[in-house]
């Protein structure tokens, strides 16, 4: 019959490894400041390299405002949006924010691209629609 007494393990109060334990703050601090100088522009250029070649993924819900063709409306109407925009897009919003571009001059590139690729898909359709997004009521971002 096996032995059935409980078993206990005793752990080491540190990492387990003979002279290292958790460094000292200022010298944290110090690997820290190295690691993001380093190793965080390559992360955020390879994200805007990838975006820029494959485009993004927009969620946003906000109010639109439409003009086009006599006859249509253009009442501002709140719509919730979900969109594979194009890397083309990325460059844009990326050139925007190196040159300084304000929140909403960057929300005006986002309305750009929704119009063309969501609204007009590409120009196979609404040829003379405008599209103007008044508000903003969240938006995310995948792969920007």
């Amino acid at each position: 019959m096996p032995d059935q007494r409980k078993r206990t393990r005793h752990y080491r109060k540190d990492n387990g490894f003979k002279g290292q334990s958790t460094p000292k703050p200022a010298a944290a601090k110090k690997v820290e400041e190295q690691v993001r100088a380093k190793w965080q522009p390559k992360v955020k250029q390879r994200v805007c390299n990838a975006a820029e070649t494959n485009g993004f993924m927009l969620h946003i819900s906000g109010t639109f405002g439409y003009s086009s063709a006599a006859g249509s409306t253009d009442d501002p109407r709140p719509r919730t949006i979900t969109h594979k925009m194009p890397g083309s897009v990325a460059q844009k919003l990326y050139a925007a924010r190196d040159a300084g571009a304000s929140q909403a001059e960057q929300e005006r590139i986002l309305a750009e691209g929704l119009r063309e690729h969501y609204f007009k898909d590409n120009g196979h359709r609404a040829r003379g629609l405008d599209v103007e997004l008044n508000d903003v009521s969240w938006t995310d971002v995948e792969g920007l």
